[in-house]
């Protein structure tokens, strides 16, 4: 029994020397690596990082016929991918915000809302007809993405795409409007 423990002690012990072996081996060139993909250090240090500690809570299920390097350098960027994906989400989000708390006060003609209404139709103007619809749908009728692909009968991911490239055309064609925009979030939720 007591001998049993000494080499489960000896295995953990060497199992942890060669971690920490790879982990200064490699460490310093993920973090490079995931820099150039997800461009900010701190994210790739953090994904580096992550990508050890799965390492180590997954040890006992590795293949140990693969090649630890080709592994780290994988799950490093497909972690990356996930950060950048999930990144892109995010700053969709944050252009969505409603911002209900401020009050603007026009003039009386309300000729700032009215040059920016005309500019907004402008805009849409521009768009395709397919990805100006799906726009319209997403934004002037409340409809979720799921229900916008039902009723026009394509795919979430292109409802998505028309999204996307319809935000992308609006912000660039208003971009000198966009601190207003971002004032009246609540009526046009650019």
């Amino acid at each position: 029994m007591q001998d049993q423990m000494s080499r489960q002690s000896a295995h953990i012990a060497l199992t942890q020397a060669l971690y920490e072996q790879l982990f200064k081996a490699h460490f310093v060139a993920l973090c490079h690596f995931a820099n150039q993909l997800v461009q900010d250090m701190d994210s790739a240090r953090d994904i580096a990082q992550k990508v050890f500690i799965n390492l180590w809570e997954n040890r006992e299920t590795i293949d140990p016929q693969r090649s630890v390097q080709s592994y780290l350098y994988t799950s490093v960027r497909n972690r990356c991918l996930n950060h950048i994906r999930d990144r892109k989400k995010y700053r969709s989000q944050v252009l969505d915000l409603e911002i209900m708390d401020i009050e603007i006060s026009f003039e009386e003609d309300n000729t700032g809302l009215e040059e920016l209404q005309k500019k907004i139709a402008e805009a849409l103007s521009t768009l395709p007809e397919k990805c100006r619809q799906v726009f319209e749908m997403s934004r002037f009728q409340d409809m979720k993405y799921k229900d916008i692909a039902a009723q026009l009968d394509i795919s979430e991911k292109t409802v998505e795409a028309h999204m996307s490239k319809a935000l992308k055309t609006l912000r660039e064609e208003l971009k000198e409007y966009f601190p207003l925009l971002l004032l009246l979030g609540f009526l046009y939720k650019f």
